[in-house]
């Protein structure tokens, strides 16, 4: 079928130096314009593997992202400007794309993947990129992937770490390769494993993974080179070392074991712990207080207490002078927490903060805290437009 596809002469000019290659010439390229590929993700990872593709010449690309462009977003997400802030995501990547090439089908879905559409979306692709940054919606692409037969090529980041690899290809022999749940059969406790948001990431990683997939995605597509398919490619751009390590099928996979237990699409936030269990409803429920409200009080020098729970180093970017206890070790400061007085517990977003007013109400009898709502974000957006974010 692939010979039924033509170039125009502009397009030929423009993809020459993949032509001149002899392992993949005009065929790869009929390849790639005929192939239909979902990116799930406009974010750090998408950014890159997005520009990739697009100039790569691949003939229909699909983007799935809900989100906006935010301007902490700018530091890694090279595919948008300042132009772009508050703008939907998958919009500003399309006008920036179509600009990039005009020969290229691009498909909008401004929207959460979630276990209701998953399926309807993924469907008509060639093959999934999984640019994510959560838990939930990997083993959601993951088995959506899987159900559908669909190639799923993965990447993550975290601080100055990242891995790579390719889920459920099915090699020239005809032997299946592992997918996410060989890897992962179960998703960490909630709150182990940081978001980028809460730990960082260094600007350049998601460029270097997001690269090094759409490099998978070509060679998926082409036939031409090896995949990552049963090899994990780990990176550490701090000391510039790399692994890859070995990734085997397991019997016990529940989509593709021995003895399959699941044949559809699950409620992923509660697989992976998000949603509370019956049994703690009876949990006191966290109070908030908005950044006005706080704002008011301080200046009224009213008799409070403001305990700042983000890291040292995120401290010294952004505060509001605020007593800092960070999370990982609040325990070690219930002594200097009042019991007597309000208690403004605040981090960055509003998360954190409102997990430690969960433990030390349900651990330590508090019950005088309050979770500001939207963290420094929020103060910087409505109180103090000259503070920076991050």
């Amino acid at each position: 079928m692939s010979t039924e596809i033509k170039f125009s002469p502009e397009e030929l000019a423009r993809y020459s130096r993949h032509l001149i290659l002899p392992e993949f010439n005009i065929e790869g390229q009929k390849k790639l314009k005929q192939a239909k590929v979902l990116v799930v993700g406009t974010g750090g990872l998408g950014a890159p593997l997005l520009l990739y593709l697009t100039a790569a010449g691949v003939g229909t690309i699909g983007m799935v992202d809900f989100d906006v462009v935010d301007d902490s977003n700018l530091q890694r997400q090279v595919l948008f400007t300042r132009e772009d802030i508050g703008q939907s995501k998958v919009l500003a990547a399309k006008k920036r794309l179509e600009a990039l090439n005009p020969y290229v089908r691009f498909n909008t879905y401004e929207t959460a993947l979630t276990s209701e559409n998953a399926l309807d979306i993924i469907k008509d692709y060639d093959v999934v990129a999984d640019g994510t940054d959560n838990f939930p919606t990997r083993y959601l692409v993951n088995d959506a992937c899987v159900l559908l037969g669909k190639v799923n090529v993965y990447a993550s980041i975290y601080r100055f770490e990242g891995q790579a690899t390719v889920f459920n290809f099915t090699n020239k022999a005809g032997e299946l390769g592992p997918n996410y749940r060989d890897l992962f059969p179960t998703p960490p406790p909630p709150g182990v494993v940081p978001s980028c948001a809460e730990g960082g990431v260094i600007g350049v990683l998601p460029g270097i993974l997001g690269s090094i997939q759409a490099s998978e995605v070509i060679k998926v597509i082409s036939g031409v080179g090896d995949t990552l398919s049963g090899r994990l490619f780990l990176f550490d751009a701090a000391s510039f070392e790399t692994r890859t390590l070995k990734i085997k099928r397991r019997k016990d996979n529940p989509l593709n074991g021995e003895h399959p237990t699941q044949t559809t699409l699950i409620d992923y936030q509660e697989f992976c712990g998000l949603n509370l269990p019956d049994h703690t409803a009876e949990k006191k429920p966290v109070k908030s207080i908005n950044v006005q409200q706080l704002h008011q009080l301080l200046q009224e020098k009213a008799n409070i207490q403001v305990v700042d729970v983000r890291e040292t180093y995120e401290y010294d970017i952004a505060n509001i002078q605020g007593e800092l206890m960070p999370k990982s070790e609040v325990t070690n400061y219930i002594p200097k927490i009042s019991k007597d007085k309000q208690v403004v517990v605040h981090c960055r977003s509003g998360k954190r903060s409102s997990d430690v007013i969960e433990l030390l109400q349900d651990q330590y009898g508090f019950d005088n805290l309050y979770n500001l709502e939207g963290g420094i974000l929020a103060w910087a957006k409505e109180i103090d437009h000259t503070m920076p974010t991050y």
